[in-house]
């Protein structure tokens, strides 16, 4: 059993999803297909969630109609046959029948869910009239009967796996399944998703419930890149990376893959290979246990990033001090990102700013506070890299000239990260591709 996910821009137009079913079909291996929603359907459906509930009703329905028309006009170049065609747009009339429907109810985060579910919903049921209409044998397996969160939102991987047995036993006749991305049930039952990027993060843990041979991420890029390429002219794609360093890569900037997605690969050893819908022929990246080689891959940033000191001298080395600190952030549920100490500070990082007044409020007491917004956090990933010889000296010489206010080096092999003002973080990107890959 092989896991092949496919993005919103692979599915985004009748020609792209032409083209997913030919590389799905150029083998007989058992699979399970998972679709992302057309390209800026869950934009527009996050836009229409937004003013019903802001109580602006005419305006999601006129986004409400601009949207089913894109899907009218989807339908003639996907399918020819008139069956067909009937088929598709009964399945456009009953989802958007439901928009409808939700601008006479009172709206809650539960009716949200269920709006922003309907993306995928669509893009599934359609692709699947197409496969009909082309002779290839498939069923359509709904996310919605087996992936699960739990009480925390997470994923209840068990349950999954327990589930996605049970709906593959019961149609062993069948090699290839189609299901949706990003939408599962919660703890009580309800419709819910796995937040932004979730789609990427369905194949991962399908993958690991059906101890997959493969996990195939395609988007519309060429594998996992040493460097940012809408910020600098020249990169490479990188063509293997361990676990640790890609989920280094991940949750540091890179956009190309969701952070999430690698623990559940990982956790059952299943290779990930970032492939190119556009180029099928491209070797992309995989990312497996062995890294391959040694030293630095490549540089992602992670922007919106908030830098907090707490300066204490008296307080600072008392015991227990840092985990009071830690405590505040816990209570907040806002995870740290970086962290530096001194003997009379405490610097950390967070990307978020949802508890800030009240983070900043319980941490007064320890000390003087300073914030810092607007910050950027770039990090250099390799395998070994605090090993590698002249590291940190062709790094610093490199960026002699920008303004870096953290540095995180020695808590993991494979990351050095370093803080920037977010205004200096173009600047340091290009200077780290000419400085560190001579590109």
């Amino acid at each position: 059993m092989k896991i092949m996910k496919f993005g919103g821009t692979s599915v985004g137009k009748p020609e792209r999803m032409h083209q997913v079913a030919q590389l799905i079909t150029k083998d007989s291996d058992a699979k399970i297909v998972v679709l992302s929603a057309l390209s800026g359907t869950t934009n527009a459906l996050v836009a229409i969630s937004d003013a019903i509930a802001g109580g602006d009703r005419e305006a999601a329905k006129r986004k409400i109609d601009e949207l089913e028309a894109h899907y009218r006009k989807f339908i003639p170049d996907l399918v020819i046959k008139e069956d067909a065609r009937a088929k598709a747009g009964a399945i456009v009339t009953e989802h958007f029948e439901f928009l409808n429907i939700i601008l006479r109810i009172s709206f809650s985060e539960a009716l949200n869910k269920d709006i922003l579910a309907q993306g995928e919903l669509m893009s599934t049921k359609l692709f699947s009239v197409y496969l009909e209409e082309q002779g290839i044998d498939h069923l359509l397996l709904p996310a919605l009967e087996f992936m699960s969160i739990d009480g925390n939102e997470e994923p209840n991987l068990p349950a999954i796996s327990n589930k996605l047995a049970q709906l593959l036993k019961q149609h062993s006749n069948k090699k290839m399944f189609i299901t949706q991305g990003y939408i599962c049930r919660n703890a009580r039952g309800e419709v819910d998703n796995l937040k932004r990027g979730g789609s990427d993060y369905t194949a991962s843990l399908i993958a690991a419930a059906a101890n997959a041979t493969v996990c195939e991420i395609w988007t519309d890029i060429d594998g996992m890149h040493n460097n940012d390429p809408r910020i600098v002219n020249k990169t490479l794609p990188i063509e293997q990376l361990s676990f640790d360093e890609a989920a280094e890569l991940a949750y540091f900037g890179a956009k190309i893959l969701h952070p999430t997605c690698i623990w559940p690969a990982q956790l059952n050893n299943v290779p990930v290979k970032l492939l190119n819908t556009m180029q099928p022929e491209a070797k992309g990246t995989t990312i497996q246990e062995e890294a391959g080689t040694v030293g630095v891959k490549a540089v992602a940033a992670k922007d919106g990033i908030i830098a907090i000191k707490i300066k204490s001298s008296r307080m600072l080395l008392a015991y227990g001090f840092l985990r009071k600190v830690f405590e505040v952030f816990e209570k907040y549920k806002t995870p740290i990102d970086m962290i530096t100490t001194s003997e009379v500070a405490v610097s950390v990082t967070i990307d978020t700013d949802a508890h800030l007044d009240h983070i900043i409020k319980e941490l007064e007491p320890f000390g003087h506070v300073e914030v810092e917004k607007e910050q950027s956090i770039v990090s250099i990933v390799g395998n070994e890299i605090a090993q590698t010889p002249d590291v940190l000296k062709r790094l610093f010489d490199t960026l002699s000239t920008i303004p870096v206010t953290m540095v995180s080096y020695g808590g993991s092999a494979h990351n050095i990260s370093l803080l920037v003002p977010s205004e200096h973080r173009t600047k340091t990107l290009q200077l780290l591709n000419a400085g560190i890959f001579g590109l």
